[in-house]
């Protein structure tokens, strides 16, 4: 390889390389996103908040989580559908500390609302694992 072919080479692993990571990231953060919803909609919110993240949980107590999902998730009915939307890797957020972060806008449909929109943000968690940090419906 010549210089030249070997630069070129260089430079597309390192134009390439973080892409690759965040796309990885944004995958990983999604699986998490996932098996936490899966409790939310079971309505098993105790066991949603033992997998949120520790950001999360000095945030809202167990008990202040499950009143507010509950009081979110109740009137909505039955999962119907669940679509993944957007997702978007960043650093930063408002009113949230600096952190790797994934939010993941899912289009959902309940069985008494049509058309909602689920946004859930997991954050990489001091122990190298994604957890949910956020969660709004609207």
């Amino acid at each position: 390889m010549n210089r030249r072919h070997f630069g070129c080479a260089l430079l597309s692993v390192i134009l390439i390389g973080p892409a690759w990571a965040t796309g990885e990231s944004e995958a990983a953060a999604q699986a998490a996103a996932e098996s936490w919803l899966k409790h939310v909609d079971a309505g098993d919110y105790a066991a949603s908040w033992e997998q949120a993240a520790k950001l999360f949980k000095g945030v809202v107590t167990q008990e202040q989580w499950a009143q507010a999902a509950k009081g979110a998730r109740a009137p909505l009915g039955k999962l119907v559908s669940r679509k993944v939307k957007s997702r978007q890797y960043t650093e930063t957020l408002p009113g949230a500390p600096d952190g790797k972060y994934v939010v993941i806008q899912f289009d959902t449909v309940f069985d008494k609302k049509a058309s909602a929109v689920e946004t859930v943000t997991p954050m990489l968690d001091p122990d190298g694992a994604w957890r949910v940090s956020g969660y709004f419906i609207r």
